[in-house]
């Protein structure tokens, strides 16, 4: 993994925003990391940003910790995010990726209504992080492939945000190029 000390500031950052239920910082702290990942489209680094942004999304919303298995899946969830920042300071990358692993397998080991609400979380997120790395200008055939998501959903969600309305061809208006053209025919 190449930015080990920027996953691990931004991680360290996380678990404090977390003792503070600041989901608003959470979710800022994804997007920096983010950034970070459409430069060295590190599965690793990506997947971390999908799972603090995932986060962020839970600890939102109260409605989630109503549920009979919230208190189980939320304490081992923690515990994995304080593991996989334990394994960076040690600069054991295969620990760090297997506590990230463990984190995916939370949420295979749910069942019930938490499971089908925390499974449409993290595919939310997904697209929303795979939508922003389209924004960084990863093409969108790659984006969908490092994280897992179709393109018709990928494309679909970007036509919604608006992400992909950048016109990139139209710089300047024609009256402005025409007077350039004609600088240039008078000197």
């Amino acid at each position: 993994m190449e930015e080990k000390s920027h996953v691990l500031k931004v991680l360290k950052k996380v678990n404090s925003a977390l003792t503070n239920q600041d989901y608003v910082k959470v979710k800022q702290l994804s997007e920096e990391i983010l950034h970070s990942s459409s430069i060295h489209q590190d599965p690793d680094i990506i997947s971390v940003a999908v799972i603090i942004y995932s986060l962020s999304k839970l600890i939102e919303r109260d409605s989630y910790k109503q549920e009979k298995n919230w208190q189980g899946f939320y304490s081992s969830y923690i515990k994995a995010l304080n593991n996989s920042i334990e394994a960076l300071e040690k600069d054991n990358i295969q620990a760090f990726r297997t506590e990230i692993s463990f984190i995916r397998e939370l949420i295979e080991k749910l069942s019930g209504r938490l499971k089908k609400y925390i499974e449409d979380v993290f595919r939310r997120a997904k697209i929303n992080k795979a939508s922003r790395l389209y924004e960084h200008g990863i093409s969108m055939e790659k984006t969908a492939k490092i994280l897992g998501v179709s393109l018709w959903e990928l494309a679909e969600y970007s036509g919604k945000t608006g992400v992909a309305d950048v016109n990139l061809s139209v710089t300047m208006s024609i009256k402005d190029r025409i007077k350039i053209v004609e600088e240039i025919f008078r000197k």
